[in-house]
């Protein structure tokens, strides 16, 4: 369960920038290259590759080099602990608003 938490941590990390969310939307078309990909950004190259590094870290791409060219790849698996952990969060609070539904609304259940 602690390597779980830490996981879904480091993803919620590298999801939580602006920057990093682009790359993972554009990915979600099909593989770029770094080049291309850092040409939508307006930052200097260097300070791109610190987001690609950290999306790599986390395991929501992976990259891959031919020659000169390093291309990026999204990791949909990895994005399905996201999902996993929100349809959870979902589950529990449709319980909790469900049974606060059936309190108030009936009488059964509501002694006043």
């Amino acid at each position: 369960m602690a390597q779980y938490s830490a996981q879904l941590d480091g993803l919620f990390v590298a999801l939580a920038d602006p920057t990093r969310r682009g790359v993972i939307r554009r990915l979600g078309r099909g593989p770029m290259s770094v080049g291309d990909l850092a040409g939508e950004f307006p930052m200097t190259l260097p300070s791109f590759m610190k987001h690609v590094r950290t999306l790599e870290a986390n395991g929501l791409i992976r990259t891959v080099k031919s020659g000169r060219v390093r291309t990026c790849i999204l990791n949909r698996e990895r994005l399905a602990l996201v999902d996993d952990w929100l349809a959870e969060q979902r589950r529990v609070w449709e319980e909790r608003t469900d049974r606060l539904e059936s309190l108030l609304t009936d009488p059964k259940e509501n002694p006043s």
